[in-house]
């Protein structure tokens, strides 16, 4: 399965990272398993201290991380793989 066509994109910026935020990253992943994040320029020298706390809340793993984008999943359960 091609997991690019179903990503879902949560861009964060100015605001920063909140429990709402959080919230809706878990539900995603829930739905899709894979998230993909973009993160303003502006806050770029934090954008690893998001990840790691995004990763840390929802339970996921880092897929990818490139420039301003990280790409997290998280498999849904009971699925197994094969």
């Amino acid at each position: 399965m091609n997991r690019s066509l179903s990503t879902i994109t949560i861009n964060i910026g100015k605001s920063r990272i909140n429990t709402s935020v959080v919230e809706e990253i878990k539900r995603q992943l829930k739905e899709n398993e894979v998230v993909k994040l973009r993160f303003s320029k502006g806050i770029s020298g934090e954008k690893q201290n998001y990840i790691t706390e995004i990763i840390e809340k929802s339970n996921s793993k880092l897929i990818d991380f490139r420039g301003n984008v990280a790409v997290i999943f998280k498999q849904k359960r009971g699925k197994s793989g094969g």
